[in-house]
């Protein structure tokens, strides 16, 4: 087993991982917004992960870029009085934590350790009252009451006044640090299972949601991102939860993460556990008819609905035939079991004796009818599992949506740890993916307006499109059609963010050109050789640009276009690096 209590909470590899911004699915560190501020962080050691977690709260906020750069260039710390050093040196300069205001009041207004506690209270509930009757005592003291203040100190009344502002602002929002630490133990620990045992810990974090289908579809891209495969549920593999599968993958070192039976459609528990269970006891199912026969003798007969569902979800796989034979076959199967059953109930039948070449022949043949093609087969696992599986429609514009889409479908889910979504209200952004979902209501003016469901490969986004938007764009938005949306954000507290559609564009739309970036003329003539060869060998109608970053200029490649595409990029990021193609 894993002991976390035992672990390296400075552990150079969990670090680098959080550092990275990679941190869905880690506790406190999940959202948009936090992934970029932990890249701008690049926290070294637990500490910066305790302080991280307080800053990323209304009020203390606004210490964030000052924190940054003082840890990146300490010369730029300062401080409004020496006496301020030694309390905010290891923040950086910045009030971080609730015990630092109650120092400030302690070091500096000269108060005790209880009537610092005091201050603080009435600062984090806003008792504006006991503020200001505070502040005159923090500033001027109060003799009467035992409290020098900051005169006491030699220090002016403005600048002790601007401390006690900059104390309000921060303690209306703050944690204490010992709240902070427990909240940075737990990011450590579900980053350090990221980190050294990923399969299982993305295995789990889908189970953990396995009822919130955009949830699961933003874990399972994360997945893939990682270099995990997802296996579709499979009646002699599938547990009740996802799982990781033993045997680790050649190509990634990855093990893949098996689907759970209990996330098909019209699949419950019991049923689930009754599979489980006949397998364990006698051994894998071989065929569909074998399959049921033995479903049916431990009292659990399966239902037509439950039957299609496992075949459409690749369940059956594992069995003789393909889906599209065992998707025919099934009914008359289920009938012949029927039958036997009526006929012989209590009783065992010829077929229970005999040897295995007669039982073939006895068995319901299949139609040489092949498979279903790819696009078939995926639209089967969004109904009957509500994401795709064994591929996306989007798999092949993964290099396009990178080029072209700001935000992901993601961004916009609720954060339950803020309550809002990863981006901001009214905010500009562009998002692509499959319209799977279309609903066209009339205003009072009788003028036609949609909502949409527009998916990527992390989940999907409502989408309002206002009437003059609607009119522009009727003919493109038809379901099954991938789309570019540019628009605003509309984002309320405690529910997932919409997008209100400004433009929208096709995929086949968009003009396509590939951003090469290069330090200098000089950088891009080592390299031209050998770009020259990949870019030739890519012919298409893309154009391509050279970026000179120390002349700021733009030139157009000179040779013959290009086809942009998953594996140009590839080629091109092993080339100039992932930063330098666009």
């Amino acid at each position: 087993g894993i002991d976390v209590e035992k672990m390296d909470y400075n552990d150079p590899q969990t670090l680098k991982l959080i550092a990275g911004g990679k941190t869905v699915g880690v506790f406190q560190l999940e959202s948009s917004g936090m992934q970029s501020f932990m890249k701008e962080l690049k926290p070294q050691s637990f500490e910066d992960i305790v302080a991280g977690i307080s800053l990323y709260r209304p009020g203390p906020m606004d210490f964030i870029p000052k924190y940054i750069q003082g840890k990146n260039d300490p010369s730029s710390i300062t401080y409004a009085v020496p006496e301020l050093k030694p309390i905010l040196s290891a923040t950086y300069g910045c009030i971080v934590y609730q015990e630092q205001v109650m120092q400030i009041v302690q070091q500096l207004g000269g108060y005790t350790l209880g009537r610092a506690d005091l201050v603080r209270r009435a600062m984090s509930k806003k008792k504006q009252h006991v503020m200001e009757v505070e502040r005159a005592n923090f500033v001027s003291g109060n003799a009467d009451e035992n409290v020098p203040g900051c005169a006491s100190k030699g220090i002016d009344a403005q600048t002790a006044n601007g401390i006690f502002d900059s104390m309000m602002d921060f303690a209306k929002y703050a944690f204490n640090k010992s709240h902070a630490a427990c909240y940075a133990v737990v990011a450590m620990q579900t980053a350090y299972l990221k980190c050294y045992y990923p399969s299982e810990f993305m295995a789990a974090l889908m189970t953990s949601v396995i009822d919130n289908p955009g949830k699961l579809a933003g874990y399972i891209y994360e997945a893939r991102a990682m270099g995990i495969s997802l296996l579709p549920p499979d009646i002699n593999e599938s547990g009740m939860g996802f799982t990781a599968a033993m045997q680790e993958e050649k190509e990634t070192g990855r093990r893949p993460i098996r689907y759970c039976l209990r996330a098909i459609k019209n699949i419950g528990r019991p049923v689930v556990e009754a599979i489980i269970q006949e397998r364990e006891e006698r051994g894998p199912f071989v065929d569909l008819e074998e399959f049921l026969t033995r479903m049916q003798q431990r009292g659990e007969s399966l239902n037509k609905r439950t039957i299609e569902n496992l075949i459409k979800a690749g369940a059956c796989d594992c069995l003789r035939g393909t889906r599209k034979q065992n998707l025919h076959v099934y009914l008359q199967v289920m009938d012949g079991l029927s039958v036997t059953k009526e006929s012989m109930e209590g009783q065992y039948s010829i077929f229970d004796y005999a040897p295995e070449e007669v039982k073939e022949t006895l068995k319901t043949p299949l139609p040489d009818i092949g498979e279903f093609p790819q696009e078939v087969k995926l639209s089967f696992e969004k109904e009957v599992l509500g994401i795709y599986v064994s591929g996306h429609p989007l798999e092949e514009y993964l290099s396009f949506l990178k080029k072209n889409a700001k935000s992901s479908a993601s961004e916009f889910f609720l954060d339950e740890e803020s309550g809002g979504a990863g981006l901001k209200d009214r905010q500009e952004t562009t998002i692509g993916g499959i319209i799977t979902g279309k609903t066209v209501k009339y205003t009072k003016k009788n003028q036609a307006m949609a909502f949409l469901t527009v998916e990527d490969m992390t989940g999907s986004v409502e989408v309002i499109v206002f009437p003059k938007t609607y009119e522009e764009n009727t003919w493109k938005l038809n379901e099954d059609e991938k789309v570019l949306i540019r628009g605003r954000v509309s984002a309320e507290e405690e529910k997932d963010a919409k997008l209100i559609a400004e433009k929208i564009l096709l995929f086949s739309e968009v003009p396509s050109k590939v951003w090469l970036q290069f330090n200098s003329l000089a950088s891009y003539e080592e390299k031209r050789e050998e770009l020259d060869r990949i870019l030739q060998e890519n012919p298409g109608k893309d154009e391509v640009y050279l970026f000179l970053k120390d002349t700021r200029k733009v030139r157009k490649y000179a040779g013959a276009g290009v086809q942009s595409g998953e594996e140009l990029t590839a080629q091109l990021i092993r080339l100039l690096g992932e930063e330098n193609v666009r």
